[in-house]
């Protein structure tokens, strides 16, 4: 059995009701050293622009999240992990933008999230079925293209 590419796996489990932080992250988790589950619950409150508050996409934080961990300053002095972590976090976010516009989740939504109104209107308006899979794909297209 052909293993199942990133970004398809990612927008799997994104269509089952995961979180777009918690399908993009654990898209990479084999590769991370983590099981699935572990890292869909870590990166679960970021969904929905961290916990629905419209702030960084989901997306995105996944995203960012895969390239701390690869590369993420884990000891004191390790100035060359801040600045390659820094660095390509930079690029995917320069990236996701030039390809989407935006990295908040209200501006690519065009709706408030944090706010129950603006939250059901996205919902009412199937944004997170339409428009929600494809900045999970970019996200882990990005990714692919970057590490």
């Amino acid at each position: 059995m052909v293993p199942m590419k990133k970004p398809d796996a990612a927008l799997a489990t994104f269509h089952n009701g995961i979180t777009c932080s918690s399908s993009v992250f654990s898209a990479f988790a084999s590769d991370l050293g983590l099981d699935e589950k572990t890292a869909r619950k870590i990166a679960c409150g970021f969904g929905a622009g961290i916990s629905r508050t419209g702030n960084i996409c989901g997306a995105v934080s996944g995203a960012i999240m895969v390239i701390g961990l690869r590369y993420g300053k884990a000891d004191p002095g390790d100035e060359a992990a801040t600045t390659k972590t820094r660095a390509l976090t930079r690029r995917f976010i320069e990236e996701f933008t030039d390809k989407n516009g935006s990295v908040n989740c209200t501006e690519l939504l065009g709706y408030n999230l944090n706010d129950q109104d603006g939250y059901d209107a996205a919902a009412g308006s199937n944004l997170f079925r339409t428009t929600c899979p494809a900045y999970v794909r970019d996200a882990v297209d990005i990714l692919e293209r970057i590490l």
